[in-house]
This record gives C-alpha cells, sequence and structure tokens, in this order.
C-alpha cells in the first residue's frame, strides 16, 4: 500500500444545495484516482442528498468511490464511520460545502511524500458568500464562517492551533492512536478536539497556504437567527468538551469566556471610533451569546 494515498471524506447532512458542485471539485482533481478513493458519509439526509451522490457515483465509474449511510446523528459519528471506512493511510477531510482547488488532493499527497514525520495538515479556507460579506463581519467572527487564512508562508500549527474542519487532515494513524472524535460533540467543537488530542502526541501539524478550500456561506448562515443559534451552540459545545476533562478545565475555560465578552466591549468601542458600529456590535453579541451557551 502507497503510504501516501488518501482517504477523503465528506460528511453530509441536508446539504443538497451545494454537495453536488463539492463532488465535482473532487472529479476534477490532479491526483490520479488510483491514489485516493472518495468516501461519502450520508448522515441520516431527508432531503434529495442520495439522488444527487448516487448520480455522481454512476457519472464516474474511475472513482473509488464509497457510499455509506451512518444513522447515529452528529458530525463526529460520521466522520468516526469516515475512519473506520478507510482503506489508506492519509485521512482528509472536506465539507459538504466546500470547494477544493483541482490540485488540492495532490498538494496534500506531495506534503506527505516529504514530510515523513508529520501526522496532521491543514489549508486556507475562503468564505464563498452567495450574495456579499456582511458589513458587520471581521477577524474576530471568523469562526462563524469557519475562515482559516494564517498568511503565505508553510508553518507548524502552534498551540492551541488547529486545522478547520473544513480543510482537515490526519494519518489514520494518529487518529486511531487519540480513539477518533468526541460523539458527545455533535457540532464543531470535533476539530478542537481532535486538535488538542493530537498535539499530546505530536506536534507535525502544519499549515499550507496553498492547500485551500473555498466555503459557501449562504444568506440563511449570516442572518440574525442563525447568528445566534450558532453562538449558543458554540458554548454549548464547548462546555460539553471542557467538562468531559474535568471540573478544572470547565472552571477556566468558564473564566476565559467571561474574559473575552469583557473584551468585546473594548473591541465594540474600537470599532465604533473608526465608525464600524455594526462590526463592534456584533463581536459582543458573538461573545454574549457563546457565554450564555456555555453556561446553559
Amino acid at each position: 500500500m502507497d503510504q501516501r494515498a488518501i482517504s477523503l471524506v465528506i460528511c453530509t447532512y441536508n446539504r443538497a444545495k451545494f454537495i453536488g458542485e463539492a463532488l465535482d471539485s473532487i472529479a476534477k482533481q490532479t491526483l490520479s484516482p488510483a491514489l485516493f478513493e472518495l468516501i461519502i458519509v450520508n448522515n441520516n439526509c431527508t432531503d434529495n442528498t442520495e439522488e444527487i451522490c448516487k448520480r455522481f457515483i454512476a457519472q464516474y465509474p474511475n472513482l473509488d468511490i464509497n457510499y455509506v449511510i451512518e444513522t447515529n446523528q452528529g458530525l463526529s459519528f460520521a466522520r468516526n464511520r469516515g475512519i473506520a471506512e478507510s482503506k489508506n493511510p492519509i485521512i482528509t477531510y472536506v465539507d459538504d460545502d466546500a470547494y477544493a482547488k483541482a490540485d488540492f488532493l495532490e498538494r496534500i499527497y506531495n506534503f506527505f511524500s516529504s514530510n515523513q514525520d508529520a501526522v496532521g495538515v491543514g489549508g486556507k479556507v475562503i468564505p464563498r458568500y452567495e450574495i456579499e460579506e456582511p458589513e458587520w463581519m471581521n477577524p474576530y467572527l471568523n469562526g462563524f464562517v469557519a475562515k482559516m487564512d494564517k498568511g503565505d508562508k508553510q508553518v507548524k500549527f502552534k498551540a492551541k492551533e488547529y486545522p478547520v474542519g473544513c480543510n482537515m487532515t490526519y494519518t489514520k494513524e494518529i487518529l486511531e492512536k487519540v480513539g477518533g472524535f468526541n460523539n458527545k460533540l455533535k457540532w464543531r467543537a470535533d476539530d478542537k478536539y481532535i486538535g488538542i488530542q493530537v498535539r499530546k502526541h505530536s506536534d507535525q501539524v502544519f499549515y499550507l497556504p496553498e492547500l485551500a478550500v473555498e466555503h459557501s456561506i449562504d444568506t440563511y448562515r449570516t442572518s440574525d437567527e442563525n447568528f445566534k443559534k450558532f453562538c449558543l451552540k458554540f458554548g454549548n459545545e464547548e462546555a460539553i468538551r471542557v467538562k468531559d476533562v474535568g471540573l478544572r478545565d470547565f472552571f477556566i475555560k468558564a473564566l476565559e469566556f467571561i474574559y473575552k465578552l469583557i473584551g468585546s466591549f473594548v473591541l465594540f468601542v474600537l470599532f465604533t471610533l473608526k465608525g464600524q458600529f455594526l462590526k463592534g456590535k456584533y463581536t459582543i453579541l458573538y461573545r454574549w451569546w457563546a457565554t450564555v451557551g456555555f453556561f446553559k
């Protein structure tokens, strides 16, 4: 077996609007189909995602595609199913609403060819807005749209940094060593969880600026309704994650949330002084609803 061969995992839940184009970007990869497999994990979709996926599979018989249904609801369950189904040493996760550049998999393959001690890699995640970027978006809200941009140089991720799940690759060996993703986390906190667990064993996780995907951000995602829902869920998942570690970690994280909430008021003043009231307002709202979610 080629130790650089890749299992590309796309976990999907009711994203029929985007998954067709996401899959098409995989069909256009410059890496030889002999060097990667595509695993599509349907996490109980109720829209026509299955129809789109099966049509794609029929259209590209040259691709090694494994389509499975994971009945346990939650992203961590779906990602763990991807690990279980994978037959290659490198596992790459791309979201069902993300579009990989044509050389995406080839760059991952070449990176692990020349960095044999590496256990993980991530790259840029570039938001693709359905209409336009909201006026209130700012760097403190990058997590809301899963934006990742650490510049244009290859560097190792620092402590407390990790690849964004929209563009996240680890060796199967390290994922199995850490026990996979935490099934108590149903959403975004599993990116952070797995990054922390991997670092306990190795710091050889790298950021590659040329390894890029575009991430679709539709109008609903930037609505006030979804913004509040996102922030509450983010805070709640962080509480679940740290409680699982221990009571001490929970209290430390609680203090961090309160500290950042206070800091958001400082940022509000700074933004407002620059004539950017909305940026300041949404920064406060982000930290307020996240804090409410954490303690709720």
